[in-house]
């Protein structure tokens, strides 16, 4: 199925994995191809049901309560992200010779011929804010573009909507990367590498392997971090167009193809002549919202894949200024005597937890949740001395609780056993008392929300409605 034109879809057998936010547009734009499309559904509840119609009063046939059986005739599976790779369908397809796509790989297939190139973002932590960024800096030079992917505007909106794009900055999942094997990016990053979603992916291994195809067939740059390891062995591994440059973020002074940062300035040592002796001052980290140490790092790999681009430095210096994150990213929520209080409810694993941890000096940690099976020893290990006092939180605050013990013994602990809508007020009074003048109340759980919330965004809110109840 080459190119992806009208004729190639005629009539074709395809399969659409999952209803849901990936599914019911893959299912409408192959419809509208002329492709017989067959939707398969796990769930049989009202919300399928309702999202089936809608399907069928077009043509598309649905099977809803039976996402294993391979559908006779299939010639093509176009899946929704989340489906694991060991589901029976997908062993179903291999025996059959039939080929899996998702809808990322849709969406790249399904391109014009003079379509906007990609610029490409993944990791564990800081994607999104990333992708934001990249968009940022690229309208202030001027390019028509727009953050799309894992972040709300579906790739097949962007690829084949009416707007016109100069270049798409693209978040990634390992999941969608995993689906999307003909992927080829102008320029990609991989931010960082640190276990998650191994229920998933089966293996750090093969979670690993997911986020390293971003580099694959890269033209201009590999954008990795330099202190993290993993992600420049990727790009050593990564099979790449000729004359593809692997392009370092250090937080520290950049060498030659870096960029890093020096005396509070952003600096280009990757795209300027004569990188052995120049370098370009791009912007100051104060241009950076928050300029916490893992923020800044989002920036200069947001700024590598611009620069990469061909964006000059200012469009740097003024798309960062114009960028505001999303909320519960190590947001300030208020200052109580002389006490700052940050919602970070975002910090869903404990990567993400170690580096807000890693903004402050001298704090009382609000944690706890859903582990989803992570382990807790190394990042209290890491983060042990700038802990003032901890108040635990949620279903698996038990095993933080340990790790404090182990590594962290002096660090006083209150355990709060209750989940009901007034445990985080409870949570932020208790940090109160535990806090002095000068310090930060940090929420960054560390774990997943739905133990007590409906997401972390719901989490977040509860801890800023705390804060202000505490402030009147």
């Amino acid at each position: 199925m080459g190119s992806g034109k009208v004729t190639d879809w005629q009539g074709k057998n395809v399969t659409v994995a999952g209803l849901g936010v990936s599914g019911i547009p893959a299912a409408k734009v192959l419809h509208g191809l002329g492709a017989k499309v067959t939707v398969v559904n796990d769930g049989d509840d009202a919300r399928a049901r309702e999202q089936a119609a809608g399907l069928q009063e077009l043509g598309v046939t649905v099977r809803l309560g039976d996402g294993a059986t391979l559908p006779e005739g299939t010639e093509l599976i176009v899946t929704a992200p989340g489906w694991k790779p060991d589901k029976p369908l997908f062993t179903a397809a291999a025996a059959a010779g039939v080929p899996v796509w998702g809808d990322v790989e849709l969406a790249w297939r399904l391109r014009g011929p003079d379509a906007a190139p990609w610029l490409c973002v993944t990791g564990t932590n800081g994607k999104t804010t990333t992708t934001q960024m990249l968009a940022s800096i690229l309208k202030a030079a001027g390019l028509r573009t727009a953050a799309v992917g894992n972040i709300g505007v579906s790739l097949l909106d962007a690829v084949l909507g009416e707007e016109r794009y100069d270049v798409l900055a693209v978040e990634l999942s390992s999941y969608q990367l995993h689906w999307a094997p003909s992927l080829r990016a102008h320029s990609a990053t991989v931010l960082n590498l640190a276990p998650d979603h191994l229920d998933w992916h089966g293996s750090m291994e093969a979670y690993a392997k997911d986020k390293g195809r971003v580099y694959e067939g890269n033209r201009v740059a590999c954008v990795y971090n330099v202190a993290d390891k993993a992600t420049e062995d990727l790009v050593r591994e990564a099979d790449v167009e000729e004359g593809c440059r692997a392009v370092g973020f250090t937080l520290g002074a950049p060498g030659p193809s870096q960029l890093g940062v020096v005396d509070g300035i952003l600096v280009d040592r990757a795209f300027v002549e004569n990188r052995q002796k120049n370098a370009q001052e791009l912007a100051e980290v104060s241009d950076v919202n928050p300029s916490a140490p893992h923020n800044i790092a989002n920036a200069l790999a947001a700024a590598a894949l611009a620069r990469a681009f061909g964006v000059p430095a200012k469009a740097v210096r003024d798309g960062l200024r114009a960028f505001t994150p999303d909320a519960h990213r190590i947001a300030h929520v208020a200052d109580l005597d002389g006490v700052a209080y940050v919602d970070d409810s975002k910090a869903t694993n404990t990567h993400a937890a170690e580096a807000s941890l890693a903004a402050y000096e001298s704090i009382v940690w609000i944690a706890g949740g859903l582990a989803k099976g992570a382990t807790f020893d190394e990042l209290v290990t890491r983060s042990a001395k700038r802990l003032r006092g901890v108040v635990l939180i949620g279903a698996d605050r038990g095993l933080i609780r340990e790790a404090l013990a182990r590594h962290a013994p002096e660090v006083p602990v209150v355990d709060l056993d209750r989940t009901d809508t007034g445990a985080m007020l409870a949570a932020v009074q208790e940090a109160r008392g535990l806090a002095a003048e000068g310090d930060t109340v940090l929420l960054a759980p560390a774990c997943a929300s739905m133990d007590m919330f409906v997401n972390y965004n719901q989490r977040g809110d509860a801890f800023a409605q705390a804060v202000r109840e505490l402030g009147a």
